[in-house]
C-alpha cells in the first residue's frame, strides 16, 4: 500500500504541468494573433495615412491648375511657364497616388482627372462643369480607397444620381 501512496500524485503533478504547459501555449497563441491583428491595423493606419497625403498634394495642385487654366485666355498666356511647372507638378503627384494607391479604381480615376486638367491648361476645356464628373469620380475612389469596404452615409457620395 505504499508504493500505491507514492504514485497516486505523480500522475496529478504530470497532468497539471501538461494542463499548465497547455494553457501557457494558448496564451502565447493568442497574444501572437493580438500582435498581427495590432501590425495589421497599424500598416492600415500608414498606409491611409500616407495616400492621405499624396491625395492632398494632388487636389492641392489640381485646384491650382484648374484655376491658372479657366482664367481668360490673356491671363492664361501670361501664365504658362507657371502653368506647365503646374502641369508637371500635377502628373508628378498623381504618379505619388499610382506609387500609393491599394485600388485600380484610384489609379485610373486620378489618370483621368489630370488628363482633364491638362487639356484645360492646354485651352482645350474652357469651361469648369467639364471638369466636375473626373473631380468627383476621383474623390468617390479615394474614399473608397481609403476607407474599404466602409460604406457612406445616405447623400454623402459626391457621384450625382
Amino acid at each position: 500500500m505504499g508504493s500505491r501512496g507514492t504514485l497516486g500524485p505523480a500522475p496529478l503533478s504530470l497532468a497539471g504541468v501538461a494542463l499548465g504547459a497547455g494553457g501557457s501555449l494558448f496564451g502565447q497563441y493568442m497574444a501572437s494573433r493580438a500582435s498581427t491583428r495590432q501590425l495589421e491595423t497599424q500598416k492600415s493606419a500608414a498606409h491611409r495615412a500616407e495616400l492621405k497625403n499624396a491625395i492632398l498634394k494632388f487636389l492641392s495642385i489640381a485646384s491650382q491648375v484648374e484655376k491658372a487654366a479657366l482664367t481668360r485666355p490673356a491671363a492664361r498666356a501670361a501664365a504658362g511657364l507657371a502653368l506647365d511647372r503646374l502641369v508637371d507638378d500635377l502628373w508628378l503627384a498623381r504618379a505619388e497616388i499610382d506609387l500609393a494607391a491599394g485600388d485600380e479604381r484610384l489609379r485610373g480615376a486620378a489618370y483621368r482627372f489630370a488628363t482633364r486638367l491638362a487639356e484645360a491648361a492646354r485651352g482645350e476645356i474652357a469651361d469648369a462643369p467639364a471638369l466636375r464628373g473626373p473631380q468627383v469620380r476621383f474623390m468617390d475612389a479615394a474614399y473608397d480607397d481609403l476607407w474599404p469596404g466602409r460604406r457612406r452615409a445616405s447623400g454623402d457620395s459626391l457621384t450625382p444620381r
